[in-house]
């Protein structure tokens, strides 16, 4: 079986991808522009990709068409499925391997922004605090996260473990979910209620720009929102202004609508300002959350050479 590895590089140089060879035989490519796609595509059995985009454009046809595409993710929006299907090419992706990495990523986002730490930080690295003259430095203020409300929409894997990590930390959390249960709420309901508001949700045309300028109007001065889904799960630019106006106390994102953003992206404006923490789309990158992506794949190659149906949503 002949592998192609499209942008390795977003799977970080440390990570080792010889074990691909124990199921085939693998050509790795660090980044592939979109114009290359097709051509380094056709010839190969699998693809494997990670933010590669694959459509009608970049997909070959007929004989010259991947029989399996694997993404190293658990969202697969960069991929057009419908043309998949129409061209007989099997999908799979990859769940649960990197629950903990943005958990830990979130919660350290939401501590930084409650409680100022790159003031704090800046006043040490600085020398202010060297030569202040003060045993102690208290401003900005800050505030306990015990007993505040935390929000989560999307109480999927991820949003579950943030939701028990805010209740170790005494945080009320209310979640709001795709499919309701009895004890999720609506979104209008967590806005409203919510001091903290961490996004997980996938984005789907339901989900697309569901944090706009209207959904920021209803929560509370001085809300702490992160982002971790996907960039266009929110109005960038709605969040920017909110941020300058100080309505948002606190805008943490990992995820971004164009990544890398450019100079001319709403958050280019804001990237320094205290209030805000934007972080490359890193949280999922834990070594042993990306040691655990590949070995998924790995499986899910072998699964289909065996015929089996595994992690497939085609």
């Amino acid at each position: 079986m002949k592998i192609c590895v499209l942008d390795a590089a977003t799977l970080g140089e440390d990570l080792d991808l010889s074990p691909l060879s124990s199921v085939g035989e693998v050509t790795v490519y660090q980044q592939t522009p979109p114009e290359l796609v097709r051509e380094r595509i056709v010839g190969h059995d699998v693809v494997i990709i990670n933010k590669v985009k694959l459509n009608e454009h970049t997909l070959p046809e007929g004989k010259d068409a991947p029989r399996l595409v694997c993404i190293c993710a658990t969202g697969y929006d960069n991929i057009d499925l419908a043309v998949c299907r129409e061209r007989g090419i099997a999908v799979s992706n990859v769940v649960g391997y990197s629950s903990e990495s943005v958990t830990q990523v979130t919660v350290g986002l939401v501590l930084s922004l409650v409680t100022h730490l790159p003031d704090y930080t800046a006043a040490t690295a600085d020398g202010s605090y060297t030569h202040g003259g003060c045993a102690n430095r208290l401003v900005p203020t800050y505030h306990e996260i015990a007993g505040l409300t935390w929000g989560v929409v999307g109480a999927g894997k991820i949003g579950s473990r943030v939701a028990d990590v805010a209740r170790a930390l005494g945080c009320r959390v209310l979640t709001c979910r795709r499919h309701p249960d009895g004890e999720s709420v609506d979104l209008d309901t967590l806005l409203r209620a919510s001091d903290i508001m961490t996004i997980h949700t996938p984005l789907t045309p339901e989900t697309r720009g569901m944090i706009g300028k209207a959904e920021i109007a209803k929560t509370k001065r001085g809300v702490i929102l992160v982002n971790m889904a996907r960039g266009a799960v929110t109005d960038e630019a709605a969040l920017t202004e909110a941020v300058i106006n100080g309505h948002i106390g606190g805008l943490g994102a990992d995820v971004f609508s164009a990544e890398p953003f450019p100079e001319d992206h709403p958050f280019f404006a804001i990237r320094n300002h205290p209030a805000v923490l934007l972080t490359p789309h890193m949280s999922w990158g834990a070594y042993e959350a990306r040691a655990r992506c590949l070995d998924e794949v790995i499986s899910n190659i072998r699964a289909f050479e065996m015929g089996e149906k595994r992690n497939r949503v085609d």
